[in-house]
């Protein structure tokens, strides 16, 4: 027998997280359970304001239509919408032990602010030292310097950048300017530095900086080729849609060489878990970037290791279904 339950959730977020020029203040998701005889399987929806394309209405619509048609048997295909497809795609998996247990729960810290936070928590990293920092929230010279301070501070420290395409050319080469060329073999990637895909591929032609696709795996005229220049590609679940579709871009990266990054849309410790545990399995030599939970104010149905937020159980979770 099928049955299924559905909530809604709300975590209060810190209160500097600043998306897309709008402020953050709480995250919010669903989240759904299937059962089946002994068997169950959970999975996390939750569109991220700004950069999915669904709201979260039209995602708790799409996952209530599905889930009351597989409840009483039918086999429909995921709804079109990326965060409901991923959700239900992994608890699917669940249900059906194909979602390995083994979790990558290694994270490039994220500095979004005071880079001598950063250079501290760097400092007990065992092993390969990787950071990301967020690049174009200030003035391109500014992000120049801090990301030439923390190369020079730190040695053996190989920095993932992310822009979102924040910069024109003339900031992008503003950036650069300030980056001592002898550093920049240890920028591992700086994703979407420009609002174009052409401007981007100049910028890397001229700086010898490497980059990476992240929004343009979005974009309907995007498709997987080596170019120079372009090095890694970073996959974000929440808002590619199934796992299915997950594994044929990891695919399809690996088959050209480009290093393939699982990467967070800020969902709550249950998706983080999940996501581990999909880094894990589909690219287990790449760390995954994943250090988004210090950003909320609680944990939800399953924690992360080491975390010292409290833990929401479902009793304390809004039931829809």
């Amino acid at each position: 027998m099928r049955c299924v339950q559905l909530y809604r959730w709300q975590i209060p977020m810190d209160a500097g997280v600043v998306l897309r020029e709008r402020r953050l203040k709480t995250r919010d998701g669903l989240v759904v359970r299937l059962t089946e005889g002994e068997r169950e399987g959970w999975g996390e929806i939750s569109p991220l304001p700004g950069f999915s394309l669904e709201t979260l209405e039209m995602a708790q619509h799409a996952a209530i239509d599905w889930l009351q048609a597989w409840r009483q048997g039918s086999a429909l295909p995921l709804p079109a919408l990326p965060s409901v497809a991923f959700g239900l795609s992994c608890a699917l998996a669940e249900l059906a032990d194909e979602l390995p247990q083994a979790a990558d729960y290694r994270a490039a810290p994220l500095c979004t602010g005071d880079p001598d936070d950063l250079v501290l928590r760097l400092a007990d990293m065992p092993g390969e030292k990787v950071a990301k920092v967020k690049v174009g929230l200030y003035e391109a010279v500014r992000d120049g310097m801090v990301v030439n301070l923390l190369l020079e501070a730190i040695p053996d420290l190989h920095l993932r950048l992310d822009a979102n395409r924040a910069w024109t050319p003339l900031k992008a080469q503003q950036f650069a300017r300030y980056v001592n060329p002898d550093y920049r073999s240890r920028i591992a990637f700086l994703e979407e530095p420009c609002k174009t895909r052409d401007d981007s591929r100049a910028f890397a032609r001229e700086t010898g900086i490497a980059i990476a696709w992240d929004e343009s795996l979005r974009d309907a005229d995007f498709a997987f080729v080596a170019e120079p220049g372009v090095k890694a590609v970073v996959i974000k679940p929440t808002l590619t849609g199934s796992l299915e579709k997950v594994k044929a871009q990891v695919a399809a990266a690996h088959q050209l060489g480009l290093t393939a990054v699982i990467s967070s849309s800020i969902e709550s410790s249950l998706g983080l878990t999940q996501l581990a545990r999909i880094a894990a399995w589909l690219t287990p030599d790449t760390i995954p970037g994943l250090d988004t939970l210090n950003l909320m104010q609680a944990q939800l149905l399953r924690c992360w290791p080491g975390s010292e937020l409290p833990c929401l159980d479902s009793t304390m979770l809004e039931p829809l279904l």
